[in-house]
């Protein structure tokens, strides 16, 4: 028995020192956020709309394609690096497979370009 409370002791203080961390977070959260935030701090941000309106509201579908545009070339650079990386130790069919890749998503740009999804009025 001592020696299995021995061998959990390590993850009870961690669960402990997580929790305790969480709550004064929280806490501190709570005692110092500000109650009556300015105008500004409330105002239109980055996306165009008013911070507290309807959530229903109808809004354009560029926010989707711009956010989905990001994405792609954000995992365009996530699947990069480790290629560049291990770019010694690959042979030609990686080489010409990443090509290949990046020539997908070079034609998937050009199309979006074309069809004027980056173009914000």
């Amino acid at each position: 028995m001592e020696d299995l409370l021995r061998e959990y002791l390590p993850i009870l203080v961690f669960l402990v020192v997580a929790a305790g961390l969480g709550i004064v977070l929280i806490l501190a959260a709570v005692v110092l956020a500000v109650r009556n935030p300015d105008p500004e701090k409330v105002s239109a941000y980055e996306c165009g709309f008013n911070a507290f309106d309807d959530a229903r509201m109808k809004f354009d579908v560029r926010f989707y394609l711009v956010s989905i545009l990001f994405i792609i070339f954000d995992l365009e650079i996530a699947f990069l690096f480790p290629w560049a990386v291990g770019f010694k130790d690959i042979s030609d069919v990686g080489f010409w497979s990443m090509i290949v890749f990046l020539g997908v998503l070079t034609i998937g740009f050009a199309y979006e370009w074309k069809k004027g999804a980056l173009e914000w009025e």
